[in-house]
Order: structure tokens, then C-alpha cells, then sequence
């Protein structure tokens, strides 16, 4: 558990006020970490903050400045900031319960791990963590820190609880400006039928562990050839050309049984059969008469 909780204060439910701890529930993953380069020289590009007119200035002198009009700022200094009162700086009041299944996973943000400051307050946070379980319910409140006010959630997990930062409605766009485009057709029963059976052959339960960033793996195989080359540049490009638009629908059924194990080719469609024009008759030619004999 790391030293210093991200938060730290009480959960209040009515008269009820549990101290609780919470910590960051996820980390940063593996990546690579890329520096700007003066090629001609190999010297690391530094940023300095400087001031037009001035040049470079120290951290000491520097203010966070709101503008209120072009080139008119308020100045605050940060002990000014930091006298900002919010109750739920040190209180996260629930002040709803909503079915799981109510807040659309887009609104979760970043999750932490919520736990009992001391162990006076074990029971409580016992006791609200198993009320929430069994009414199959989520906390709803607002908590503040790192300068910000969030709306969050509360859920049991294992013997702890979750606790989720979520966005407010005006950080989700609207997802019917990007689907608008998208035609009301029905699908195909037969491919609707491939596509579950494909599903339900795949399902299995979640382990985080099967998945591992190929990216990074990839970025260090090339950052490796290089070195081994002395800096010369190294180019691959092994991505497959992405298929034409406009695939119909045989090759879509074939796909999915193909996906399937089944790589029996679709039943053809009947060709419409073509009358052909009836062909003339040459009418027989007439014999020649007989000659008489003389």
C-alpha cells in the first residue's frame, strides 16, 4: 500500500460519518519514454519559461493568472487557491443510490481503492459496504482534491470498496453526432446467427493477464536493431493493405463460417434461368416433280 493516501477523510451517510483512506487503484504500464533531440549536435532540446522582453524567469516569480480580457489577468496566489472552501474536501456525502447498470460505463474515469482509516471505523465501513452489496446498489456524492471537485461512485469490492471518479455530462459528447450517419437496416438472420454462434464460442471469463502491450515490445525490438546498427534509421512497414469498402454479403457469410472452423463455401444463389428465343424452323424444301417418261 503506498505511503500517502490520495484522499483522505470520511464518508458520511446521513448522521453516519466513516473515516476512510483511498489510493489509486491502477498504475502507469510499461512504456517508452522519448526525449526531444537537436539532431546536429545529439544535445536533449531543454524549455525554458520565459517572459517576451525578459527572458528566462525563475519558478519563484511565477502566478497562476486567470484572463478576463486580452492581456488583463487576476492573480492568485497559491495560498489564496488553497483557502477555496469545499465540504467535500475533507467529506464525501452520499447523496444518491442508483442501479449499476444506470450509469453508462463513458462516465467512469479513474478508480480507487477505498479502505478504513483505523479500525473504530472498520464496522461502519463494514456495514455500509454490505448494505450497498445487497441492495445491489451505487453510492452517488462528490469529493474534492488535486484542485478539483468530482462526482463519484461508491461500490463494494471483495472486503474494500471502489471508488470512481466519473465526468461530468459536459466532458461526454454526444454520441448521436457520430451515429446519426448510420442506417436503421436490420441485419441479415443467417449472419446475425453466425456472429452468436462466433461469440459464444469465444466466451470465457476475463483475465487481464492474457493481454500484453505488443507496442512497447515492438518499439524496443526496433530500438534494439538500431543500436545494434549504430543509429541507422530503421523502416518496416509490415502492416497489411486494409480491405476496399463495399465487402456484400457472401463474403461476409463466408467469413464468419470460415471464423467458425467451417470453411464450406455458401450456398451459390440461384441463377435466374433464361428462356432462350425459340429458334426459327426452316421450313423443308419441296421435292422436285417428277419427270414423265416419254
Amino acid at each position: 500500500m503506498p505511503a500517502r493516501p490520495s484522499w483522505r477523510g470520511q464518508i458520511r451517510l446521513a448522521l453516519v460519518a466513516i473515516p476512510v483512506e483511498i489510493y489509486p487503484a491502477t498504475k502507469a504500464g510499461k512504456s517508452i519514454a522519448f526525449h526531444q533531440v537537436h539532431e546536429p549536435s545529439g544535445q536533449r532540446v531543454r524549455y525554458e519559461k520565459v517572459v517576451p522582453g525578459i527572458g528566462p524567469v525563475d519558478r519563484d516569480e511565477i502566478l497562476k493568472g486567470y484572463e478576463v480580457s486580452k492581456g488583463e489577468y487576476v492573480l492568485l496566489e497559491p495560498e489564496e487557491i488553497e483557502k477555496v472552501k469545499l465540504e467535500s474536501r475533507k467529506t464525501l456525502e452520499l447523496t444518491q443510490f442508483v442501479d449499476l447498470g444506470d450509469i453508462d460505463p463513458i462516465y467512469y474515469d479513474k478508480p480507487y481503492y477505498v479502505v478504513p482509516a483505523d479500525d473504530l471505523a472498520e464496522e461502519a465501513f463494514v456495514v455500509l459496504r454490505e448494505a450497498l452489496r445487497q441492495t445491489k446498489k451505487v453510492g452517488i456524492g462528490q469529493l474534492a482534491m488535486r484542485g478539483q471537485e468530482y462526482v463519484v461512485s461508491l461500490k463494494p469490492c471483495g472486503r474494500g470498496m471502489v471508488l470512481e471518479t466519473l465526468r461530468y455530462s459536459d466532458e461526454v459528447n454526444k454520441a448521436q453526432s457520430y451515429f446519426r450517419d448510420i442506417g436503421n437496416t436490420k441485419p441479415d438472420p443467417d449472419l446475425l446467427d453466425l456472429a452468436q454462434t462466433l461469440i459464444d464460442k469465444k466466451a470465457s471469463d476475463f483475465d487481464a493477464d492474457e493481454f500484453k502491450n505488443r507496442y512497447i515490445d515492438a518499439l524496443r525490438k526496433l530500438i534494439a536493431e538500431k543500436q545494434k546498427k549504430k543509429g541507422k534509421r530503421v523502416i518496416q512497414d509490415d502492416e497489411p493493405d486494409l480491405p476496399s469498402k463495399g465487402s456484400n454479403v457472401i463474403d461476409l457469410m463466408a467469413a464468419l463460417k470460415k471464423s467458425l472452423g467451417d470453411d464450406k463455401k455458401p450456398p451459390a444463389k440461384k441463377a435466374a434461368t433464361v428462356k432462350k428465343p425459340a429458334t426459327r424452323k426452316t421450313p423443308a424444301k419441296k421435292a422436285a416433280p417428277a419427270r414423265k417418261r416419254a
